[in-house]
């Protein structure tokens, strides 16, 4: 049996039990690859003779990977995590959900079987004042936690409200949705859910009309940066296979589809292949009219203008005002660090947790450290950056405690599965200095092959080798 028809059968099986798991795994091409790619990735092998008491704050993909790493390379260590949620959201898949592609139980895990509180102190709470200058914190409920080394890994928050007319309310109703939208603490993805619904409204105004739909992208680092597009074209292409069209508009903050130029041209190659789609480059969302249906954007650009009288030519900066109707709309909101980081005195320039990008220790106090989404670093707010963060915070965090160099190098690694159609994907693997495909492919095309990978082995190796820190 080939390994396509095997994985047809596995996809009513998302829960996979880790024998399977790895059964599936084995036979796989993909998956022996990638893992082939990454097998040094665990660079603290021996345990570390070293002591302090190493904070973690965030019970995420990082949090948890960071947790399972520092737990296996310290000997006897001293580790207290605080997050406030024990159902563990498997976030990559709520696009799957949105799409109909997975199920909202097959999201769900649990962090008790990642925190053993044998030897981890677990507070159920988040932190709600960070004191870097003390070495301590104050959780929601008043509790402080004294620390030697501090693991920031946080994640990100979602402001539905900076975008005027629009409260999380509103998403699912009124041809409104933003897959992004859910509640970690409880462990809920309502926004995966109200998205497939959405394609379904959307499926069915389309049987009898030509509707008109919004996808935007906002002008701040989002969670997964392609989530927009996949969006765009999963439901475009949910409506082809019906035989059905709609008027499609991309309205993004961004100069272009994508940074990198294959991928880019590869991208309005996909576009192609569905309805008309109308690009509106460098439009920030700025305000939302529910009742009457239209959406308002601000269209910032440069100009470049003569001046008779001097002779000269200079850049000038314009906005205008773009209204836009809409009978369904896809909303991806701004996003930034939650309110503990953004009110403390650990954020740069950019605004999130000041890490240095390569080494991921904070550029002020060299005993704190980030991972995940938290850092503010040019790229990688992915899982799969996460993962390379993880055995680079490890090493680096244990050279700090031995009082040693930092040797280890994060190279900026993302990457981004973009889903062009049911059954392709795009892997868009990059770094600092650009394309890094795993498998030497041509990386700009879309392909079956990831599609499986995505939807099939991720979440399971995910589940038994990411989150347990042996990958």
């Amino acid at each position: 049996m080939e390994l396509k028809d095997i994985l047809k059968h596995k996809q009513a099986t998302q829960n996979l039990s880790r024998r399977d798991a790895m059964k599936l795994m084995g036979i796989s091409p993909i998956a022996a690859g990638v893992l082939a790619s990454t097998s040094g990735s665990s660079i603290a092998q021996a345990s570390a003779d070293v002591s302090g008491k190493i904070v973690i704050v965030g019970g995420g993909s990082g949090g948890i990977m960071a947790l399972s790493r520092l737990s296996r390379a310290i000997t006897n260590p001293d580790i207290t995590i605080i997050a406030p949620n024990e159902v563990h959201l498997y976030q990559p898949g709520q696009v799957f959900v949105g799409a109909g592609e997975m199920q909202i139980d097959d999201l769900k895990m649990d962090n008790n079987d990642y925190i053993d509180q044998t030897k981890v102190t677990w507070i159920k709470d988040e932190v709600k004042t960070f004191d870097a200058s003390n070495n301590k914190l104050i959780t929601r409920s008043g509790e402080e936690v004294k620390y030697d080394y501090l693991v920031i890994a946080s994640g990100i928050q979602y402001h539905y409200e900076s975008i005027k007319g629009l409260t999380k309310e509103d998403i699912g109703k009124n041809g409104i949705t933003s897959v992004y939208l859910n509640d970690l603490e409880k462990g809920t993805a309502l926004g995966a859910t109200a998205t497939w619904d959405w394609f379904n409204e959307l499926k069915e105004a389309a049987k009898t009309s030509k509707p008109k739909v919004i996808y935007t992208q906002p002008n701040s680092a989002i969670k997964c940066g392609g989530a927009p597009q996949k969006m765009l074209y999963l439901s475009a292409d949910y409506l082809k296979l019906e035989g059905l069209s709609a008027e499609y508009s991309f309205v993004t903050s961004k100069a272009k589809l994508f940074s990198l130029p294959a991928i880019d041209k590869s991208l309005h190659e996909v576009q192609a292949q569905y309805d008309t789609i109308d690009n509106k480059f460098q439009h920030h969302f700025s305000s939302i009219d529910i009742k009457n249906k239209k959406a308002t954007f601000i269209h910032a650009y440069d100009k470049e203008e003569y001046d008779e009288d001097f002779d000269t030519t200079e850049i000038v900066s314009y906005s205008d005002t773009v209204v836009l109707d809409y009978d369904f709309i896809h909303i991806v909101p701004p996003m930034s660090p939650v309110d503990s980081v953004m009110e403390s005195d650990l954020l740069g320039d950019s605004n999130w947790l000041d890490v240095d990008k390569h080494t991921l220790q904070h550029k002020k106090y060299k005993n704190i450290f980030g991972i995940g989404d938290v850092c503010g670093i040019p790229m990688g707010k992915t899982g799969g950056s996460a993962r390379h963060h993880g055995p680079i915070l490890t090493a680096n965090l244990i050279s700090q405690m031995k009082g040693d160099k930092l040797k280890e190098i994060f190279d900026g690694y993302t990457v981004c599965p973009l889903k062009t159609q049911y059954g392709k994907i795009i892997m868009a693997e990059f770094n600092y200095k650009g394309a890094a495909p795993t498998i030497p492919l041509a990386f700009e095309k879309p392909r079956w092959m990831w599609w499986a990978f995505d939807l099939y082995m991720l979440k399971p190796m995910y589940q038994h080798l990411m989150l347990t820190g042996r990958f």
